[in-house]
């Protein structure tokens, strides 16, 4: 493989890197190993066609199939997507391969963008540690999407997320021989000056005390806790709305600013909240803050049961369960001592 050129950000004073790649993404030399390959496919379909990833991944003796059967992890109830179990094999380079099926195909290919960083989370935050990831220029194979249009997109999203401080140290995107073009190469370096004119952000006062995460269909319990909040903590300066996503975005940049502008964070987790692209970012863009913040930052509740996954799950929540009143408002007051 050649690499063509690196983007390279700060967080926390650490470099970390997106890089540009051509070559054979099955089959990366030693020097380019990583933790996970991330390959795409339609919901339970790991068939080898001529021209797929699965397909190379197959020729070379790895089977995207056998691989199914045995998941290490599988979050394709909330986040369209599963790990696989340790590979070993000789001559292969990568240890587990992440297998990202979307439920919906999308009349805009860049739109996926968004979901497999989304979807990536969970799997950096516990066991097996992932800090080094592989992807191809997803969507340009059979749904035919434009190759720049997909590489701005999947290297601006690499570059914020590893900013805001999602814990990979390198994403290598690898273009197909076949498709390279000097076009590409000025799409990533584009993308490249964008992100070097970008200073890191600076800490300022907050501008609110909380922000509040919640999904419009639990609005009715989100007002009685909002109420109980008030009631314990009166001027409490709360960011309380419903922001929409912006089509075609691989990165929501003004989710992130509406975060970053609050001091806390209260999640309020139910199956409509996990079933919510926006209430999931909210979620991730909040649990990054946290893990680095010298205070809490995140404070969920549970709301209503849900099969949460596990990555929501290793935060301490308040539970008020099933909405109830009374829960409600002796989570409020305990709520309203943290803030």
């Amino acid at each position: 493989m050649q690499l063509i050129d690196t983007i390279s950000v700060r967080h926390q004073n650490q470099d970390r890197h997106v890089e540009l790649f051509v070559g054979s993404i099955s089959a990366l030399p030693p020097e380019q190993a990583v933790d996970v390959l991330v390959v795409s496919a339609l919901p339970d379909d790991y068939r080898p066609t001529r021209t797929s990833l699965i397909g190379a991944l197959d020729a070379a003796g790895v089977s995207v199939a056998k691989l199914s059967v045995d998941k290490e992890v599988d979050l394709r109830k909330f986040s369209s997507c599963w790990l696989s179990r340790r590979i070993e094999m000789e001559g292969v380079h990568f240890r587990r391969i992440r297998c990202f099926e979307p439920r919906f195909r999308s009349e805009k290919p860049e739109e996926v963008v968004g979901d497999i960083f989304r979807s990536i989370v969970p799997f950096t935050t516990g066991a097996p540690p992932i800090s080094q990831i592989a992807m191809p220029l997803l969507a340009t194979g059979v749904q035919r999407a434009l190759a720049a249009t997909m590489l701005d997109a999947l290297a601006d999203a690499a570059a914020q997320w590893l900013k805001q401080g999602i814990p990979l140290d390198r994403i290598k995107i690898v273009v197909r021989p076949s498709i390279d073009s000097p076009d590409l190469r000025e799409v990533f370096a584009r993308v490249k000056v964008r992100h070097a004119a970008t200073d890191p952000k600076s800490k300022e006062s907050f501008r609110y005390d909380l922000f509040v995460s919640y999904s419009q269909k639990n609005s009715a319990a989100i007002d009685a806790l909002v109420l109980a909040l008030r009631k314990h903590r009166p001027g409490l300066r709360i960011f309380l709305d419903r922001l929409e996503l912006k089509p075609g975005a691989a990165w929501q940049q003004q989710i992130f600013e509406s975060l970053e502008h609050s001091r806390k964070v209260i999640c309020a987790l139910s199956p409509e909240y996990l079933g919510s692209k926006i209430c999931v970012e909210e979620f991730n863009i909040a649990l990054l803050r946290h893990r680095e913040a010298a205070e809490e930052v995140l404070l969920p509740i549970y709301l209503q049961t849900a099969e949460l996954p596990a990555y929501m799950r290793i935060r301490q929540y308040a539970d008020v369960r099933e909405a109830d009143p009374e829960k409600i408002e002796k989570a409020a007051a305990l709520l309203a001592q943290q803030l």
